[in-house]
């Protein structure tokens, strides 16, 4: 295992396995070219190219929600896509446009269309010591249960952006107040492309960094964290160095915290795959 690894990791998607899904003329997502397959006995829907896959539905956002959200049904029935607790995401093809359809949380991958979602590096500087905020994600996540976490984080879904998402999951799994997020800084993304068993994760992380005061202490309230520690980053990074802890994306964004807080050099042999490893092109 290394810091390398678990950038490889995330960057798994083969694009001769893929074909594009496009919409209105431009790309919203990449399916594997056996989930496109499968959506081919729904020609009302998705017209199934050789070379792509195209939305067949047009018009306002919530006709095409419907039109797409019968295919995601039939998907769960066969067991192919799980249904996530009814949160859907806005499918774009490009952050900040208006939504083309809104898609069910647990179809995303599926379908390949890029998620955003906020990730928050809760730090403390204690006497010259810089240690960082680790939350422990319970047994029952759908998604690396048991796994280490990041202070805060959380998927940007359909009605929110980025910090809006950020103060709405602060407060539900750390307990941070309003005016205690308010000083959260935001600092970059982090973004990846992943193969996975359900599909493709085309992901973008928003990356926030919060020095906590002294007395400041998380607090989970929507039971998705079972407990937090404050662990110096040097024993974080060695974690994640030689093992498997960290939930597959905490580890590239507690990387980037550790290249801007100055925790690599550029003699580390590894600095350079580090630093362009984190930001994959959005293409």
């Amino acid at each position: 295992m290394s810091f390398v690894d678990h950038i490889k990791r995330c960057n798994s998607c083969d694009p001769a396995r893929t074909v594009p899904l496009i919409a209105g003329g431009r790309r919203v997502g990449w399916l594997r070219r056996d989930n496109a397959a499968a959506l081919a006995r729904f020609p009302q829907v998705f017209a199934v190219e050789d070379a792509a896959v195209r939305l067949v539905p047009s018009g306002g956002v919530d006709a095409v929600s419907a039109a797409v959200d019968e295919v995601v049904e039939a998907l769960v029935a066969e067991g192919r896509v799980p249904k996530w607790r009814n949160e859907t995401f806005d499918v774009a093809a490009c952050w900040g446009e208006k939504p083309v359809f809104r898609l069910d949380r647990g179809a995303v991958p599926f379908f390949g269309v890029r998620a955003y979602g906020v990730h928050l590096n809760g730090y403390r500087r204690e006497g010259g010591r810089l240690s960082l905020w680790i939350g422990r994600r319970a047994a029952d996540k759908r998604v690396d249960p048991d796994k280490l976490d990041n202070l805060v984080a959380g998927g940007v879904g359909n009605g929110y952006g980025a910090a809006a998402t950020l103060v709405k999951e602060a407060e539900e799994e750390a307990g941070i107040d309003a005016a205690l997020i308010g000083r959260a800084v935001p600092v970059g993304a982090v973004t990846y492309r992943m193969e996975t068993p359900l599909g493709i994760r085309d992901d973008v992380l928003f990356v926030y960094d919060l020095e906590t005061p002294a007395g400041f202490v998380p607090r989970n309230r929507d039971g998705e964290i079972v407990e937090f520690s404050l662990m110096p980053v040097e024993a974080v990074l060695e974690r994640i160095r030689s093992t498997d802890d960290f939930k597959f994306n905490v580890n590239l964004v507690i990387l980037d915290f550790a290249l801007r807080h100055g925790l690599f050099r550029p003699e580390d042999p590894d600095y350079l795959d580090i630093a362009n490893g984190l930001h994959r092109p959005l293409d």
